[in-house]
């Protein structure tokens, strides 16, 4: 099993010549700005702010790396931030393309989306790329404290239809705020990483 308050900030990287050369697991986290993703490794991690979090889209723009007892985590940029400058998205995607190519640790990713909305053009050309090039991800739909009951019904219903092409892919509904989804996150984590 994994330690998952074993924890700590490893560094923060924008070129992949930095990546580790080890063969530590690496559980991959992305998704688009503002979806969610450090709330949610604090959550699995138990701890408030190892990962910043912010009200302000596009904080994430390099590779966060995060040492997690026997392995580590990896919190990709956020995309689809519209107010970032053509040269830094571009920046973005090359750094993320180049850190799939390139690592050959990656045993899962941490694919999240956000449950209030149907998935963005972008989250389905992410999830597109996962599922075609043969990735072990997981869809974690997040916020999900934020809807109503109905609302949340309705939501279910809908997400089932839009994401039922991406077959034998296990789906998640989590909120940072009442835990929701942590436990089943944290197993898949530990199956996928033989922890």
């Amino acid at each position: 099993m994994i330690n998952f308050n074993n924890a700590s900030f490893l560094k923060s990287i924008g070129n992949l010549k930095q990546l580790e050369n080890d063969n530590v697991s690496e559980v991959v986290f992305s998704g688009k700005s503002n979806v969610g993703k450090s709330s949610l490794i604090n959550k699995l991690l138990n701890r408030k702010s190892l990962a910043r979090t912010s009200t302000k889209p596009g904080k994430t723009i390099n590779l966060n790396l995060y040492s997690v007892d026997k392995i580590r985590f990896v919190d990709l940029p956020g995309y689809g931030y519209a107010k970032v400058s053509f040269a830094e998205k571009k920046r973005w995607s090359k750094l993320v393309e180049g850190y799939f190519s390139e690592s050959k640790n990656i045993s899962l990713v941490v694919q999240v989306i956000d449950m209030r909305h149907s998935p963005s053009s972008l989250d389905f050309q992410m999830m597109d790329y996962l599922y075609e090039n043969k990735f072990t991800f997981v869809i974690v739909s997040s916020k999900s404290d934020k809807l109503r009951k109905i609302a949340r019904i309705e939501r279910e219903r809908l997400m089932n239809e839009e994401l039922r092409k991406y077959k034998n892919i296990e789906k998640i509904i989590f909120s940072a705020l009442s835990g929701e989804g942590t436990d089943e996150l944290k197993s898949i984590v530990c199956k996928y990483c033989n922890a």
